[in-house]
């Protein structure tokens, strides 16, 4: 959905339609594609061309769905909540069945922990696939949902993050935080 100048955008909970939500984040600007009652995207930091295409939280219309996505990922931002338990969709992402395998295992890992490419690999059967976990893990549509930031790329070594080293960085000194709590 594309929002004109002063006009918002709505969501109730059952509706099908997709609303794109741009709303500020410690880790920079968060682009939220909402489809129904579900996260269907999740950028961070989208590119001006993308991010003209998400409408700005203050032009939304509130609705108690919205205000809860929203609420659940200020709190786990601010350290007060660790799990998010908000619905995903990953089918408009038409992601192949190797992918979403990928990010049902990914989407397993604790709050607070972290895996290894190769031990995700290891844990879905295919241990000599650290590579394409890593692949698969850059382009992943959903995250924070689906936490990529808590793979490594090694024992100790960060590696890459969709969202960037620095978020990557700072997504696990949050959870690091934490759980020491």
């Amino acid at each position: 959905m594309h929002a004109q100048e002063g006009s918002g955008a709505s969501l109730r909970k059952g509706t099908a339609p997709s609303v794109r939500v741009l709303i500020p984040s410690p880790i920079g600007m968060l682009g939220v594609e909402l489809t129904g009652p579900a996260v269907s995207r999740l950028r961070i930091n989208p590119a001006e061309t993308e991010r003209a295409t998400f409408t700005p939280l203050h032009q939304v219309d509130a609705s108690d769905f919205l205000d809860e996505v929203f609420g659940r990922l200020s709190e786990y931002f601010a350290g007060a909540r660790h799990k998010l338990d908000l619905e995903y969709d990953l089918a408009p992402c038409g992601l192949n069945v190797l992918a979403r395998r990928v990010l049902r295992e990914t989407a397993k890992i604790p709050y607070g922990k972290t895996r290894t490419c190769h031990g995700l690999a290891e844990a879905m059967g295919s241990p000599d696939a650290g590579d394409m976990v890593l692949k698969v893990l850059l382009d992943n549509p959903i995250p924070i949902l689906i936490p990529c930031h808590r793979v490594l790329a090694g024992r100790s070594e960060i590696g890459v993050y969709v969202g960037g080293a620095e978020s990557k960085l700072w997504l696990l000194e949050l959870e690091r935080q934490g759980e020491q709590i």
